[in-house]
């Protein structure tokens, strides 16, 4: 065990599947020599070999469309996307072939592969560099969706994924990369996709949210304790499939919650997460599901990003309009 940043882990992760099963590859743009525009597959080429850590031209649908036809063969692919709005041109080869396959097939060819992502912003990237457009994903079946917060979640994500026999899209919260560090089991273990880890323990309020929004839901939180109010922060881990009993667990026992992600609002997931509560839960609520997100317009430059994004202030404005109410 040691203590790691969460791009670590993911590079600690990608080690000990590459090590443990001959049939993992990885492959995508930089990945190889160059170790990654994050750093994520940093050293695993001179460790591995250009055989297993693949260099591949700049092409979206080529990287994805060769991760297919390595699954159809029984290799495992982890394949890399340089940043979560780059997948665009890629993204017919997801819901025609990667999502399908195994319906299509009535399971007669493997589909096991991962495509890895960076998404969201705080980190001052130019346009088209920030998206969070996971809702695309989780809405097309066939797929699973996994985002970590911390480093111990992104290396047991990242080999659940790698695991599970269905296709996975980890998503990996740029903000997040290097802004904590933890001790990180050594050696392969796995965090069970759709399941879904309560941070802290709260009364009053639940606060729902994935990624990088669970820092400012913790932070949120602490700072309404002080003042008497008691927030309970689930971190959803799997976007799909939802852990459905631990988010109605909670907002039985709170009777309010709010949703945050850093996504427009239109459409998000936070509008199919406050459906779940009103479907099954209405009855223990003291008040509406009040949503805290991204607005409905592009990503900003840098001048306007921090107005774009969940902060602190939005949460509280939520917190109180629920207590409230």
């Amino acid at each position: 065990m040691g203590e790691m940043t969460m791009v670590q882990a993911i590079n600690d992760a990608l080690r000990v599947a590459l090590k443990t099963d001959p049939q993992v590859l990885i492959l995508g743009e930089d990945v190889g020599k160059n170790g990654g525009v994050f750093r994520a597959t940093d050293r695993l080429w001179s460790e591995f070999g250009e055989e297993r850590v693949i260099d591949t031209p700049l092409s979206e649908a080529g990287i994805i469309g060769t991760s297919i036809g390595l699954a159809i063969n029984g290799f495992k692919p982890v394949s890399e996307i340089q940043f979560l709005s780059f997948i665009y041109p890629g993204f017919e080869q997801i819901v025609s072939h990667v999502a399908r396959l195994r319906t299509r097939t009535q399971s007669a060819f493997p589909n096991q592969l991962v495509i890895r992502a960076p998404y969201g912003g705080g980190i001052r990237a130019p346009e088209l560099h920030c998206d969070s457009t996971e809702i695309f994903f989780v809405h097309v079946p066939g797929l699973k969706v996994v985002t970590p917060s911390t480093p111990t979640d992104a290396k047991g994500l990242l080999l659940a994924a790698i695991s599970d026999p269905d296709p996975v899209i980890y998503l990996e919260p740029m903000k997040l990369y290097r802004s904590q560090k933890e001790v990180v089991p050594s050696g392969w273990y796995e965090v069970p996709i759709g399941q879904a880890r309560k941070v802290r323990d709260g009364e009053d309020i639940t606060l729902i949210t994935w990624g990088a929004m669970v820092p400012i839901a913790v932070e949120t939180a602490s700072k309404w304790e002080k003042e008497g109010t008691s927030c309970e922060v689930i971190d959803l881990r799997s976007l799909y499939p939802l852990d459905e009993e631990t988010i109605l667990s909670s907002v039985k026992k709170t009777g309010r919650a709010i949703v945050i992600h850093e996504a427009p609002r239109t459409g998000g997931l936070g509008a199919e997460v406050a459906a779940l509560i009103q479907e099954k839960a209405f009855l223990y609520l003291e008040a509406p599901v009040i949503r805290v997100t991204g607005y409905d317009v592009p990503v900003p430059m840098f001048a306007l990003e921090d107005d774009f994004r969940p902060n602190l202030n939005k949460v509280s404005q939520a917190i109180h309009q629920v207590i409230t109410y």
